[in-house]
């Protein structure tokens, strides 16, 4: 399905993906890339093609349960507020569970720190069949190691094409990677912060560490377009979608995925048995 914009249809993989000269300070996050519509009609939207993607995925699965190989991992990465728990409730949930495995990366334990970075993220791939979920993931190790100088340098900028190998890897082995910035301005991580503290039953989800890392936003954006250009790939490239409009960001994410399932276009398996022989079979008891 084409998404209405001012020049005609225009897929969402296209008006969203880094390519050559791209700058993430020309992104406006209020923005709707490959959208004309209003918050309504992107519900409309999504609501119509719950029941593809939904589909799409069980025929995923059903192929991996077959022998297949395919699988998808679809990277989210933002800074905190900029939905990615909306995301997995809002278009993740929308398919089949048992088809998803959803890894949410926080700091790295004892064990995993004893190992090479990309470790706990091997643990983690998809299995076939499977859409694979990294809420953050091993941009981390170029992005809050980067800034908050946890190792040096010469450890974290040797990373950019450690991480673009070990992804041709990953595709190479069946698994199309989706890669997601959500790209929300200071100011509407300022009101989404301030709402946490304003209501009792948003209290939990507050960080006080995350106002300390607002002091940090010039250098975590540096850090971000460092590892946009250098790792948006034609394997694994990278999207960023505005994410001011929690509406805009939940359709684009889905439509992203749905776009990218439509084109592996997974079949159902062919059966392993006499159908017809097992019609008469099973209405013989």
């Amino acid at each position: 399905m084409a998404h209405v914009t001012g020049d005609g249809p225009r897929p969402f993989g296209d008006a969203l993906r880094v390519g050559p000269g791209f700058s993430l300070a020309d992104v406006d996050p209020a923005s709707t890339p490959g959208f004309d519509g209003k918050r309504r009609n992107a519900a409309e939207l999504m609501t119509e093609t719950d029941d593809e993607l939904d589909d799409l995925q069980e025929r995923l699965y059903a192929d991996g349960t077959a022998g297949g190989t395919r699988a998808v991992l679809l990277v989210v990465q933002g800074m905190d507020t900029a939905g990615k728990g909306g995301i997995m409730r809002h278009v993740v949930g929308s398919v089949d569970p048992q088809g998803v495995q959803h890894t949410a990366f926080k700091a790295p334990s004892e064990e995993e720190r004893a190992h090479d970075f990309l470790w706990r993220i091997h643990k983690a791939l998809p299995h076939a069949g499977q859409i694979g979920v990294f809420d953050r993931s091993h941009y981390e190790d170029v992005l809050i190691v980067r800034v908050r100088r946890l190792v040096p340098e010469a450890v974290w900028s040797a990373r950019y094409e450690q991480i673009n190998s070990f992804e041709a890897q990953v595709s190479a082995g069946g698994t199309e990677i989706v890669k997601v910035m959500l790209n929300i301005s200071p100011e509407e991580q300022k009101l989404r912060l301030m709402s946490r503290l304003d209501r009792a039953d948003k209290h939990w989800k507050y960080n006080p560490g995350d106002t300390d890392e607002r002091k940090l936003w010039d250098e975590y954006m540096r850090a971000y377009q460092v590892a946009l250009e250098r790792c948006s790939t034609d394997v694994a490239p990278w999207y960023v979608v505005p994410a001011d409009r929690k509406w805009y960001a939940r359709l684009a994410v889905q439509q992203l995925l749905l776009e990218r399932l439509r084109s592996m276009d997974p079949q159902w398996p062919t059966a392993t048995f006499d159908v017809a022989a097992e019609k008469r079979r099973l209405a013989a008891t």
